[in-house]
């Protein structure tokens, strides 16, 4: 079930996408991103529509996933 980003509060989707950061990692190489910076990049990739806020039944879990390999089940 996908999640419209624009009905959360600002704190959940920070939330949201700090715990999502948070659990995939990333890796830079030599320079270092900031938490708020990554969260930015977040939020343009969900305003533009790559990217979209998935509710998993299932694993009662929220992830991001790219709008291409979304399958509503």
């Amino acid at each position: 079930m996908l999640i419209p980003y624009k009905s959360l509060t600002v704190e959940t989707l920070d939330n949201l996408l700090k715990e999502h950061i948070y659990r995939e990692g990333t890796n830079y190489g030599e320079h270092e991103v900031s938490l708020e910076t990554q969260i930015q990049q977040l939020k343009s990739q969900l305003e533009r529509g790559d990217i979209v806020l998935a509710y998993s039944e299932i694993h009662e879990s929220v992830n991001l996933l790219p709008k291409s390999q979304f399958q509503a089940d």
